[in-house]
């Protein structure tokens, strides 16, 4: 019988080659630390955008801002800025110790994008963020509009008619369609968007409520992602929007680097040589993630470092970077079902764009069960009163992983980071659940007390 082939090896090979993968095969939660990870300096010419690209991109939220403000009204406090709060949780904090029998020293903090205005995830940044470029290159295109006009008259019949010409098409596990689908029709495109079989029905629901198109699959993410290019190849007036592929998408991510900058100064944290930045950020294909490492990267350099979460039975990014392998490479290839609550990190093939291009700046990737993360929404609930949806929790573990496991002690000593510790700065990026239905997220918060919850594995 012939032995499987992935890629250029045997399975057999991969696994003598990263035996870490045996782990990650049964499903256990794993943390790795990038042994290709280097300096920021050395790698800048590898990157495809850079500081202008970012400033480019604050600049065009900024005109779009008074548009924002008009269309949805919880902005006007932020004047139109789609942003959220950074906050500390220290009643977490100290549970996490207790539970963990491990101390953090420095400060932690969330960063609540699960709160951010218009459609409550962290998509919110990429998804908003492209729609409205696309708007604006159609209406510049088209004489309608000039950068120098206030966006406010985008709130006009004469510019939701002109948009009603054309489509717009996305695949998504369920948060980067709500995105897509509530600013996309308040603009007034016609909206596409094909839902992986591990979509929240109330993310249907409501998609279809503001007159978007569902297409619904019984098919992981990249079935939906496929469907969603077919649709626009046929129709030259329909837009795709490529979670996988999207610079425009990455680098609406990227600008959350700059306003994190602004928060951070405001609460009088510095980020330098004696005050590291560690942030610890969920992962499905690798998008949001990678954009806001990149924008994190550009504004701190080496002193920010940056971890991606992933549940266990999804752990795309992870293997695609370790492997070297990319989106030539998905968890099913591995024996790996690609089966999680955490839904919007449902997917089995990373992004190629995301891993070649920061590949050598994210610091580690490691995984955290279905059970934990259940445990960890309760219990964030009950300590800091913030409610999260399940995927949005993959990040919390993280500072406490970095201390417990040696692949993480092993990073710090590597980098010369541990004299520092004292004052470093962790932020878990929150990603998705203030829109969640108060019924589900009562269904979430009940698990949280299940036998599994409370020992889930570690």
């Amino acid at each position: 019988m012939t032995e499987k082939t992935i890629g250029p090896k045997t399975l057999q090979e991969w696994k003598s080659l990263y035996p870490l993968l045996h782990r990650l095969m049964s499903t256990q939660e794993v943390f790795w630390a990038n042994p290709a990870y280097g300096r920021m300096q050395e790698n800048m010419h590898r990157l495809p955008l850079g500081m202008a690209d970012l400033i480019n991109a604050e600049k065009r939220w900024e005109r779009f801002a008074p548009y924002i403000s008009r269309v949805f009204p919880e902005t006007e406090k932020s004047q139109g800025r789609v942003e959220s709060p950074l906050v500390g949780i220290p009643q977490m904090k100290e549970w996490m110790e207790e539970r963990f029998q491990r101390q953090v020293p420095g400060k932690l903090l969330l960063k609540c994008d699960g709160h951010l205005p218009v459609s409550g995830s962290v998509k919110a940044r990429g998804g908003i963020y492209e729609v409205l470029k696309h708007a604006e290159d159609l209406a510049l295109d088209h004489g309608m509009l000039t950068e120098a006009d206030d966006y406010a008259i985008l709130d006009g019949e004469r510019f939701k008619n002109f948009f009603s010409q054309f489509s717009l098409a996305v695949g998504s596990t369920g948060n980067l369609g709500l995105s897509i689908g509530i600013i996309g029709s308040q603009l007034g495109f016609q909206v596409t968007v094909h839902m992986s079989a591990d979509a929240r029905q109330w993310k249907k629901d409501l998609l279809r409520s503001k007159g978007v198109h569902v297409m619904e699959y019984q098919a992981d993410y990249s079935k939906a992602v496929q469907e969603g290019r077919k649709q626009c190849q046929k129709d030259p007036r329909c837009y795709f929007i490529d979670d996988e592929n999207s610079q425009d998408l990455f680098l609406g991510y990227a600008v959350a680097a700059s306003r994190l900058k602004h928060q951070l100064a405001e609460l009088n944290i510095g980020v330098d040589g004696h005050h590291p930045l560690f942030v610890y950020l969920p992962c499905g294909v690798g998008g949001g993630p990678g954009g806001i490492t990149f924008g994190l990267k550009l504004l701190f350099k080496d002193h920010v470092h940056c971890f991606f979460a992933e549940p266990t039975h999804s752990p795309c990014m992870l293997i695609g970077v370790m492997t070297g392998l990319h989106n030539q490479v998905s968890v099913t290839d591995f024996g790996i079902d690609n089966i999680t609550a955490a839904d919007g990190l449902a997917v089995g093939r990373p992004s190629g764009f995301v891993g070649k291009t920061l590949e050598k700046l994210i610091s580690g990737v490691y995984t955290v069960g279905d059970d934990h993360l259940y445990l960890l929404l309760r219990t964030l609930a009950d300590t800091e009163k913030i409610y999260l949806e399940p995927s949005a929790l993959a990040g919390m573990p993280g500072p406490f992983r970095l201390f417990q496991e040696r692949a993480g002690q092993e990073y710090l000593e590597k980098n010369s980071l541990l004299p520092e510790m004292e004052n470093a700065t962790h932020i878990v990026w929150a990603t998705g659940g203030s829109m969640v239905p108060p019924a589900v997220m009562a269904e979430y918060y009940q698990k949280g007390y299940s036998k599994h919850a409370q020992n889930p594995s570690s």
